[in-house]
């Protein structure tokens, strides 16, 4: 099972361990692209401060994400699963799970991310600022650049196994499954269902939406549950708990569409 995860705008700090080293990263048929992206960054945020603010779309009181960047290629580096945080990572909490489920979230959990394409929770990165929906003046927009070499590399990365899509719209821009990899995914929402004057109404709600898909991996990792297919997995987690409503795909080449309806936030 493969699981596609988006990242978080915030993130720890890179820490005091050695720097990143481009070549060590998973998925090693990017390496040229995170290249081009690294550089341009590390330039763009090594000049014109306001210009760098502007084009990464962060404000007054983000500017010292701005030579944060400037710094990447010295600045220390940590695994990804510590350097990302916020709602989703926090519900997943990655550190408290057993040794049998870390092993299981090494190999399954792939995030993806506007400087690095998409990394390993074990990869070790430094701390940076660049979203999937940050264009570049070299490059251009980061979603349309990383679609070429993500092709191959996620493709590849897919295997013949089940692909869990958790990713938020931009991220999903820069690889969307085809073919028969397409026919083995599965795409996620969560909806919050409520009832008013008698009548359900349904909502997506950002934040229990990144919550719920950070206990749904936590709950498939530490249960050990090993879906081979979207129908599988729709079992999987109706034996977990969740109430899951599954649309299958109409023609070949399609994502299975799953919804986890939740009734209490938090």
């Amino acid at each position: 099972m493969l699981v596609l995860l988006p990242p978080s705008e915030g993130k720890a700090p890179s820490g005091s361990g050695a720097p990143l080293e481009l070549e060590s990263l998973s998925l090693p048929g990017l390496t040229a692209a995170r290249e081009g992206v690294l550089g341009e960054l590390v330039e763009l945020c090594s000049g014109d401060e306001d210009k760098a603010r502007e084009v990464l779309g962060i404000g007054e009181g983000l500017r010292g994400e701005v030579a944060k960047n400037a710094g990447l290629r010295t600045a220390g580096a940590r695994p990804a699963g510590e350097i990302y945080t916020g709602v989703l990572y926090d519900a997943l909490d990655l550190g408290s799970l057993d040794a049998a489920a870390t092993r299981r979230a090494t190999g399954s959990l792939l995030v993806f991310s506007g400087l690095w394409g998409a990394v390993r929770v074990t990869d070790r990165i430094p701390s940076y600022r660049c979203s999937m929906g940050v264009k570049l003046p070299g490059l251009g927009a980061l979603g349309a650049y990383w679609r070429t070499p993500m092709a191959a590399a996620l493709t590849a990365a897919a295997g013949h196994g089940l692909v869990l899509d958790l990713r938020s719209s931009a991220y999903a821009a820069a690889w969307k499954p085809k073919g028969e990899v397409a026919g083995r995914t599965a795409t996620v929402r969560v909806l919050h269902s409520r009832t008013v004057d008698g009548v359900e109404k349904r909502s997506v709600v950002s934040h229990f939406n990144k919550a719920t898909k950070g206990r749904i991996v936590r709950s498939l990792l530490t249960a050990g549950a090993v879906p081979k297919d979207p129908a599988e997995l729709v079992e999987a987690l109706r034996d977990l708990g969740y109430a899951v409503e599954a649309e299958a795909p109409g023609r070949a080449g399609r994502a299975w569409t799953l919804d986890v309806v939740v009734t209490e936030i938090h």
